[in-house]
C-alpha cells in the first residue's frame, strides 16, 4: 500500500486559481444570456415562416440585426466555455487538446456562418 500526502495526490491536477475566473466567466456570460434570450427568441419569432422579401425587410433594421447578432455569439461563445469544461473533465491527454481545438474552431466557424449570413440577408 503506497502512502500518497494531500499535496502528492493534487500534483498535476491544475491551479485552484482557474475555477474561480472561468465561474465569473460562467456567471458573466449566463447574465449576458438572460437578458439576451427573450429579445432573441421574441425577434427571431417574428419573422419565422416570412417570405425571403419580408425577411430582408425585417432585418435590415438594425435593432433586429443586433439582437440576433448579440444572441448569437453570446450564446455560441457560452456554449464552447461549457464545452471546453466538459472536455477538460473528462477528455486527458492529446485527444483533450485535440478536441478542446476542434472545438473551439467549429464554435467560431458557426459564428462567422451566422454572421455573414445575417450580414448577407442584411445588406
Amino acid at each position: 500500500m503506497r502512502y500518497l500526502t494531500d499535496r502528492k495526490r493534487a500534483v498535476g491536477s491544475g491551479s485552484g486559481s482557474e475555477g474561480t475566473h472561468h465561474h465569473w466567466k460562467m456567471m458573466v456570460s449566463s447574465i449576458c444570456l438572460a437578458v439576451i434570450a427573450p429579445f432573441f427568441i421574441f425577434t427571431f419569432g417574428a419573422g419565422l415562416g416570412s417570405s425571403f422579401e419580408e425577411v430582408q425587410a425585417f432585418l435590415s433594421r438594425p435593432f433586429v440585426v443586433l439582437v440576433l447578432a448579440l444572441g448569437l455569439i453570446v450564446g455560441l461563445n457560452h456554449f464552447r466555455m461549457e464545452i471546453d469544461e466538459a472536455v477538460e473533465d473528462y477528455v486527458h491527454g492529446l485527444a483533450g487538446k485535440l478536441t478542446l481545438i476542434a472545438v473551439s474552431a467549429v464554435t467560431y466557424l458557426l459564428m462567422a456562418v451566422g454572421l455573414f449570413a445575417l450580414l448577407k440577408l442584411a445588406i
